[in-house]
């Protein structure tokens, strides 16, 4: 897809990715999450996020939350580890009212005392609500049983006791020391020339103070697989299996992408969906992912089931991976599998918001943003011989922690 790329003299970049349709799609991503609050700022990363909507200079809430609403316009927030996003999605005459109102809320958010407290009891209802569903927590529990001691292991919501602790000042100093200009992307996807992205981009951002990136994020220590169970009061057991993994910069992370999508990634097709959904009607939940991160990555099994087969899936999911790396993929086998990936990845495409995103992540990570050929390419290029060095270091059961919630009695 054709790009453009503009600098502001600021180090604010400007991504332009021109596109025929009536709807526009536009994000500010910016290079910093959880990972880069301190070990008493639990949830602050996540908390800014919230609050940047409450009040800026000139706005009140209510006239933030319509500003694009009355326009039927979509808008909306996350955080993770390593980034903030903001993103939207508006008809074609409105992109400086999307672009100033980023603008608004990121650079010029007041954070009264009030809303700072009204929204510390919305994230506390989010962290209880969020408690109650072992299947998403189970992922959080586990990150800090293999990122123990290191921010990555934190939960990106922080803790009752961290969320209250939050101060005014605490949220000035983070976006202080890690809101970094050269780190922030503004990102464009519509039917506009880069002409009207420049000077809209620098009629907002130009003036922005520059503020520049320094690393200061820690690397987290390499550790032993570590095995877990915990009691919890719920009615089906889950169960996450994985290990450290290999980072955005590592040649091997196209390869554990593909690997991934084989053993369990997306569709119904996977082998261990086969395995224990289709064939054994053990789980009806199960999936793998691997995520990875600026210096690391973290590769995870999850499933649900009934606690009696959870020893039995187990002994499954073990057997299959023993397989893979022990009976390394046929060039047929592997083929097969590198197109099912490329035609998941072509079709996604078409989530045009999770594009311009996903773009905007790759122009922070590598300082560019390769054309679909160029991914197509790195797929094809995974052998069967790199294949099986992955699997033989990931998929080797003695690396791999795990961790089992299961039901009280």
């Amino acid at each position: 897809m054709e790009y453009n790329v503009h600098t502001l003299s600021n180090g604010i970049r400007l991504l332009h990715v021109p596109s025929a349709s009536a709807i526009s799609h536009a994000c500010i991503i910016i290079n910093s999450g959880s990972r880069d609050e301190k070990a008493e700022e639990g949830g602050l990363a996540h908390f800014i996020e919230h609050l940047i909507f409450k009040r800026t200079e000139k706005r009140s809430t209510n006239q933030i939350l319509t500003r694009l609403e009355n326009v039927g316009a979509d808008l909306n927030a996350y955080t993770t580890k390593e980034y903030t996003c903001i993103h939207a999605s508006f008809l074609h005459p409105y992109l400086d009212r999307t672009i100033e109102l980023f603008n608004d809320i990121v650079f010029h958010s007041t954070f009264p005392e009030e809303e700072l407290e009204k929204e510390k009891s919305v994230i506390l209802d989010e962290i209880s609500s969020y408690l109650d569903q072992p299947e998403e927590a189970i992922y959080d529990d586990f990150e800090d049983l293999i990122f123990a001691g290191h921010p990555l292991g934190k939960n990106i919501l922080g803790t009752a006791e961290s969320v209250n602790r939050l101060s005014r000042q605490d949220i000035r100093n983070f976006i202080a020391a890690n809101y970094h200009t050269d780190k922030i992307v503004i990102a464009v996807l519509g039917n506009y020339s880069l002409a009207k992205i420049v000077k809209t981009g620098t009629k907002y951002y130009a003036e922005i103070p520059e503020n520049l990136h320094h690393n200061s994020r820690k690397i987290p220590n390499d550790t032993g697989a570590v095995h877990q169970t915990l009691t919890k009061p719920i009615t089906q057991a889950h169960t996450i299996l994985g290990t450290k993994a290999y980072s955005l910069y590592h040649p091997y992370k196209t390869g554990l992408l593909l690997l991934n999508n084989i053993v369990c990634g997306t569709g119904m097709s996977s082998v261990l969906n086969l395995q224990l959904r289709e064939k054994h009607g053990i789980a009806y939940s199960i999936e793998s992912s691997y995520s990875p991160l600026s210096d690391t990555g973290i590769f995870t099994l999850y499933f649900g089931t009934d606690k009696e087969k959870v020893e039995r899936a187990l002994s499954l999911i073990y057997k299959e991976f023993r397989k893979i790396r022990e009976k390394p993929f046929t060039e047929i086998q592997l083929q097969k599998a590198k197109n099912k990936f490329i035609g998941q990845i072509a079709l996604g495409e078409e989530n045009r918001i999770g594009l311009i995103i996903s773009m905007a992540r790759s122009l922070i990570d590598y300082d560019r943003i390769d054309s679909l050929t160029t991914v197509f390419r790195k797929i094809e290029a995974v052998s069967t011989v790199e294949i099986a060095a992955i699997a033989e270091e990931i998929l080797e059961e003695k690396n791999l922690s795990l961790l089992t919630f299961y039901p009280l009695g």
